[in-house]
């Protein structure tokens, strides 16, 4: 409590947190605000009613901070602008300019940074685009959710410069919190639109229809229906949730501490170096980067097998396939997915050769390991090996969502606050948000807030 208290004794990080709790707010508020001539109550029901189209908005608004189920004008969150920060983050990677802007240092990135708000904006455009014409309908009939009269070229047209608008402005104030606020104003934002979930999500588990506790969370082996939770299931994901969240945190901080020594060297009569340190590998080194990429691409293969299934009887197996209800062939493509896009990810950010070079600039070397390319061949032998504990662990986590929906009979959106994306997004962003914090109060001469 103590620790909590000395956090507002310093003026500079209460007032930068006040900021970045008044910019949330201001962001909640928009989440509420819907997209003109949209019945809201006849969309949320064609929302619930499953469905490729359904599934993919939900799943998308969960870890992009937007609203795609009621249509909001903050629908696509923060998506277009992760999408963006992406796509400019690979091509740094091999594109020989934007390789040599990067190098540049502080005002490299800053240039970076804004081709990737200007690329922002057509990402919008296409995506919303792309949701209103979903909304919409082929042939130009609307869907249930439009009211009487609408003009659906009018709509269209209103509704994607909203919903541009919107991510533009969700960008604005990311970028004001991470200036005036504390933490990351992009993964704040995410964080919470995954953790606003939670009463809705609460509400399904706990109470009926009425607003009451269910009368299967008193008694064993739950009610006549499958989904009713009963007492001991009850326990059983409650112990789950936390022993869940202990092995993410612990996972998400895990290194791989590699034994280094720096070159002792002579000026004068005194001798310098020779110190004994760590270099710590990152056993996660990808975070919830490829859980979100493989969920995105397998959506949509179900998408367009969906559609075609209306259409040709062949596509309906093969749909099937990708469907996340309970289909262990969407399973095993979840996890091969996951270990290609960590090792995929980790290869973009992790150059074992730049870090060797590094370290003999700097005069240091790891012991047993000559400088240069037999010091980079064994951090790449390193990396490669923590890689494969880290996409494992990742791939059960990303997996558990869907193992407790089916085995548990549990709503998917209360499943997916036991792993998944969204538990890994909130974590990460937690844990980055007290080490901010921290900085903060050790600067003060203030014990942190995980110091013993």
């Amino acid at each position: 409590m103590n620790k909590i208290i000395s956090i507002f004794k310093i003026p500079e990080l209460t007032r930068k947190i006040t900021i970045t709790l008044i910019l949330l707010a201001v962001y909640r508020i928009g989440y509420y605000i819907p997209v003109p001539f949209i019945n809201q109550e006849e969309l949320a029901k064609k929302m619930t009613q499953g469905g490729a189209l359904g599934q993919m908005l939900n799943f998308v608004s969960m870890f992009s901070g937007g609203n795609l189920a009621s249509s909001s004008i903050i629908a696509l969150g923060i998506m277009p602008y992760i999408s963006s920060s992406i796509i400019f983050q690979l091509l740094a990677s091999f594109y020989p300019p934007l390789e040599k802007l990067q190098k540049e240092g502080e005002s490299g990135r800053k240039k970076i940074n804004e081709y990737t708000r200007y690329a922002t904006v057509p990402i919008c455009l296409f995506q919303a685009g792309w949701v209103v014409r979903n909304l919409i309908g082929s042939g130009g009939s609307a869907m249930p959710g439009f009211d009487e009269g609408t003009n659906l070229w009018f709509y269209g047209i209103t509704a994607v410069i909203t919903m541009t608008a919107g991510t533009i402005f969700l960008m604005w104030l990311g970028e004001q919190i991470d200036e005036y606020g504390i933490g990351n104003g992009i993964s704040l934002i995410i964080m919470a639109g995954i953790v606003g979930r939670i009463p809705f999500a609460t509400k399904q588990l706990l109470l009926d229809n009425d607003g009451r506790l269910k009368d299967s969370l008193f008694t064993l082996g739950g009610g006549s229906s499958a989904s009713d939770i009963g007492f001991e299931k009850l326990l059983v994901l409650a112990f789950l949730f936390v022993a869940v969240v202990v092995a993410v945190i612990a996972m998400t901080k895990a290194q791989r501490r590699i034994p280094m020594q720096s070159a002792k060297h002579v000026r004068g009569r005194r001798v310098y170096g020779g110190t004994r340190n760590y270099l710590p590998l990152k056993v996660n080194t990808a975070n919830v980067m490829p859980v979100i990429f493989a969920s995105s691409l397998l959506m949509i293969p179900m998408f367009i097998f969906r559609s075609l299934a209306a259409k040709f009887t062949w596509a309906q197996p093969i749909a099937n396939i990708f469907a996340r209800d309970g289909n262990w062939g969407y399973v095993v493509c979840y996890i091969a997915m996951i270990y290609f896009f960590c090792y995929f990810w980790t290869a973009i950010v992790f150059n074992p050769k730049e870090m060797a070079n590094n370290l003999k600039d700097h005069g240091s070397f790891i012991p047993g390991y000559r400088p240069g390319k037999s010091t980079a061949d064994y951090l790449e032998k390193v990396m490669m090996r923590i890689t494969y504990i880290g996409a494992a662990f990742l791939a059960v986590i990303a997996i558990i969502p869907t193992v407790i929906n089916n085995e548990m009979s549990v709503d998917y959106t209360v499943a997916s606050f036991y792993g998944g994306t969204g538990l890994l997004i909130v974590i990460s962003v937690a844990l980055d948000l007290v080490q901010k914090i921290n900085s903060h109060l050790v600067m003060r001469n203030y014990p942190g807030l995980t110091d013993d």
